[in-house]
């Protein structure tokens, strides 16, 4: 019989759900889009707690109920080469393309370019050569130390931040009904939320974290996976719950933040300015170091994952080392692109990741309907593709897409698929697809033909 957890055991397990997900860019992103979305805050923050903490939260139960023993095995219910492909490029986006370099923009532009007053390619190169430096020290080095930092440096940050939001509320800047919300924020806010929950890339960490908070979970002696699921949910209402107040407040913060300040060019530079006006130069200089060392231990676990994750795919390619050596290299080019750059490339590839990691969820979730048979997969998955592969090339910057020629062609998808407009057209193919999945399984079960 399995074990009942505990109210600490479920604590613990909030604690670690809380710790895996909530990184650089779950700071950066609500406070600016509180700025652009202005007096269609609440709207827009619905969206952005769908997919920023219900689909992680989802994910993770989607592992579990699946029986699934990481990101690889659950691909592998549609193809094992789509397994493949789809867990390099998530893992990928997650580490050395896109959030390992964010892990170091974002303290360079917190900390460093508000005290020089100007952002400098060179101090950034300096700056993100020592930043990486030391994370490839400990990557290469796992010692207790890190355990150590992490409690003490995120509950020192988390009250930091909560002392800073408080005055938000207390001695607000200005007024949310009078900022004028900007750009899709006027017409879609709900929607444009929803998408700019992608940015923090917590759905498809869920896909390759979530065994383990699964092993956790095991480790306290729940071994079924109804119960495991069960489990996990609860401790994930707390982290839940956690995450969307710390979103609420941080849209709220830069939402009222435009009595004083126009809309600025990242969250990371908001989140200095904000600092600076309630704490002064102490509590930006304070706001930097903290989020540089919750940012570099969320750099060392992920450089570690994702070389640990590699070594295991490809064996007998390369060793520990030299993948995590690998990939702290590209992470630390990729850093010097900047932050804005770094984020306006990776919104391609988000666009294209995050409704095939919707699909895949949200079908692992009711798999049991239909005993998780990969034909109810592949046509999900299918369909999902081609908007999937409109969304990201549609997101690609406008002069490529112009050198591409893809203008016509991509305007004349836009008018064939519903909810383009919205960002949303993934929706409706998803749904054919599944559709068409789940009666070709009923029909081959009639048949006596289905496969478990």
């Amino acid at each position: 019989m399995d074990k009942k957890l505990s109210t600490k055991n479920y604590v613990l397990l909030a604690s670690l759900l809380f710790g895996l997900f909530f990184g650089a860019g779950n700071l950066i992103f609500p406070a600016l889009m509180g700025q652009m979305a202005g007096e269609h805050t609440a709207a827009a923050t619905l969206g952005f707690v769908i997919t920023g903490v219900g689909l992680p939260l989802l994910g993770i139960i989607a592992i579990s109920l699946s029986r699934s023993e990481g990101l690889y095995d659950l691909g592998c219910k549609v193809s094992r080469p789509y397994s493949l492909f789809f867990t390099c490029l998530l893992y990928l986006t997650i580490g050395p393309f896109f959030a390992i370099p964010r892990t170091a923009t974002v303290p360079y532009t917190v900390g460093v370019v508000p005290a020089l007053h100007k952002d400098s390619p060179v101090v950034l190169g300096i700056f993100s050569l020592c930043f990486f430096a030391v994370v490839l020290w400990f990557a290469l080095r796992p010692s207790n130390i890190l355990d150590n930092v992490g409690k003490y440096i995120n509950p020192i940050f988390l009250v930091f931040l909560a002392v800073l939001l408080v005055m938000c509320f207390v001695n607000p800047m200005g007024s949310i009904s009078s900022a004028k919300p900007t750009g899709e924020y006027v017409t879609h806010p709900f929607f444009r939320g929803f998408v700019e929950g992608y940015n923090t890339m917590d759905a498809l960490a869920s896909l390759a974290f979530g065994i383990i908070i699964i092993n956790s979970v095991r480790n306290l002696g729940v071994k079924e996976p109804k119960n495991i699921a069960k489990s996990t949910a609860f401790a994930g209402v707390g982290c839940a719950v956690l995450m969307a107040v710390i979103y609420f407040a941080l849209v709220f913060a830069g939402a009222q933040s435009r009595g004083i300040f126009k809309v600025q060019p990242d969250g990371g530079t908001l989140l200095n300015k904000i600092a600076d006006h309630y704490m002064g130069g102490l509590g930006a200089t304070f706001l930097a170091i903290t989020i540089t060392l919750a940012c570099l231990k969320t750099a060392i676990g992920l450089v570690t994952a994702c070389a640990e994750t590699f070594g295991k795919m490809f064996p007998n390619k390369l060793s520990y080392k030299a993948w995590a050596t690998l990939f702290t290299a590209v992470s630390f080019l990729f850093a010097n692109f900047g932050l804005v750059k770094i984020i306006a490339y990776s919104i391609p590839v988000l666009m294209f990741l995050y409704p095939l990691t919707i699909a895949i969820i949200l079908v692992s979730v009711i798999g049991g309907l239909f005993k998780y048979n990969p034909t109810v997969y592949r046509w999900t998955i299918g369909f999902t593709m081609i908007p999937a592969i409109f969304d990201g090339l549609k997101s690609l910057p406008a002069e490529t897409v112009a050198a591409l020629h893809l203008d016509g062609a991509l305007k004349k998808i836009a008018e064939i698929l519903p909810l383009s407009d919205i960002g949303m057209d993934w929706v409706v193919p998803s749904l054919i697809g599944f559709v068409v999945g789940l009666l070709l399984y009923l029909v081959k079960k009639d048949k006596g033909t289905a496969t478990a």
